[in-house]
């Protein structure tokens, strides 16, 4: 696998563009939504404090160790992106074995529940899988973020243990981290069931 160039890669609902500052706005919009950034154990920025994150992304990305979008919402008439609802990155990036990690994801409030963010990790897995041929997908979050959790099985990946006192929050607390992951070998019969999944909503 070479190394990840920025892409855009798009849904049926959600549209996945490449993170870039003209969208500082409508990500404090977004964050706003349900004030996420008051969810302790997760790392959404503040207002105030969005354009040094969508700085920090980026650098990340040029160093190669991270590819950031931002995610936005299909109008259901053109089917076009439209509003911003939130951001996700591949991370951990391994170029040799290859794989990659989906993390640094949040999304507003007022998505949650619309399958909005299956369809994003759908797009995501999808192209870790048939276009950079990943051999694993990981997923990781806070013990404490059970949303986050429940998602993540709901998608299909499976537990993989649940590091101690892996990393310190902006808090100042511990956080224990639980790893999932998808293996290739996995993917067809997580694909299916995902699929079968966004079918059947509404």
């Amino acid at each position: 696998m070479n190394a990840l160039e920025p892409l855009t890669l798009r849904g049926a609902h959600v549209t996945l563009e490449p993170l870039s500052m003209e969208h500082h706005d409508g990500l404090v919009q977004a964050a706003s939504d349900g004030e996420l950034w008051n969810l302790w154990y997760t790392s959404v920025p503040r207002p105030e404090n969005m354009r040094e994150e969508i700085r920090r992304r980026l650098a990340l990305q040029a160093e190669g160790s991270m590819l950031a979008f931002t995610t936005r919402l299909n109008d259901p008439v053109s089917g076009l992106p439209g509003r911003i609802i939130g951001m996700t990155t591949y991370c951990g990036i391994d170029l040799v074995l290859p794989r990659v990690e989906i993390g640094y994801t949040w999304n507003s409030a007022s998505s949650h529940g619309s399958g909005t963010n299956a369809e994003s990790k759908r797009l995501l897995l999808d192209h870790a899988f048939e276009t950079l041929d990943c051999e694993v997908v990981v997923f990781c979050t806070h013990w404490m973020n059970f949303r986050s959790r429940m998602a993540i099985s709901r998608l299909g990946a499976k537990q993989d243990g649940v590091l101690g006192a892996h990393s310190r929050m902006s808090d100042g607390s511990l956080r224990d981290t639980v790893v999932f992951s998808i293996l290739k070998a996995e993917w067809p019969q997580v694909r299916n069931e995902l699929d079968r999944r966004m079918a059947s909503r509404p």
